[in-house]
């Protein structure tokens, strides 16, 4: 019944692109625990490593830090104080907030698409708390994604506030060398 399923598993992960043979080094020990002599147990860890290297949740880790790690990104958040009409740009890196009059803008994340993927679209994950007038403390407004290129899909509203994307800054792997080759052709242009 254990190999009946263990080659059932082997199939259905082959079907998905994955090697079957990695499921079945992870389950040999299982199915070879109580027969197995002193010294299989070094080659079994070996194969298990070896299996565990390439799992999907280690793959989908290295694809979350092909740009710049969250805690050195950099979001510009735009206010806007529609009494006295400023406008603000607010520059926060993920986990700061930051205190403007009676807004407190928080940041949780920002991200842009890689420079090589269409549409382009930057993002940040915001939390906009106000203090209303005869109010003791700071009432949350909005919690949630803000879109530099779709603003109308999300939008804080307030009668006195109104807070947008303006920026994300962040690196990803080779875009270094093709934004100086870049700017270089385009200052010749101008």
């Amino acid at each position: 019944m254990r190999i009946a399923a263990i080659l059932l598993a082997s199939v259905m992960l082959a079907a998905c692109g994955q090697d079957a043979a990695e499921p079945a080094a992870e389950a040999e020990p299982a199915a070879s625990e109580t027969a197995a002599p002193a010294a299989e147990p070094e080659e079994e860890a070996s194969a298990n490593d070896a299996a565990e290297s390439d799992t999907p949740t280690e793959d989908a880790a290295a694809d979350a830090q092909i740009g710049t790690p969250m805690e050195e990104r950099v979001a510009t958040i735009g206010l806007l104080n529609k009494r006295n009409n400023l406008s603000q740009d607010i520059e926060l890196k993920p986990g700061e907030e930051q205190t403007i009059g009676d807004v407190v803008l928080r940041l949780s994340a920002c991200e842009r698409t890689a420079p090589w993927e269409m549409p382009q679209e930057t993002g940040a994950f915001v939390q906009v708390s106000v203090k209303e007038r005869g109010a003791e403390g700071f009432t949350r407004i909005f919690s949630g994604w803000l879109f530099k290129e779709s603003p109308s899909v999300n939008v804080v509203e307030h009668p006195i506030y109104d807070v947008w994307v303006k920026d994300c800054a962040m690196r990803f792997p080779g875009e270094e060398a093709a934004s100086g080759s870049s700017s270089s052709s385009s200052s010749s242009e101008e």
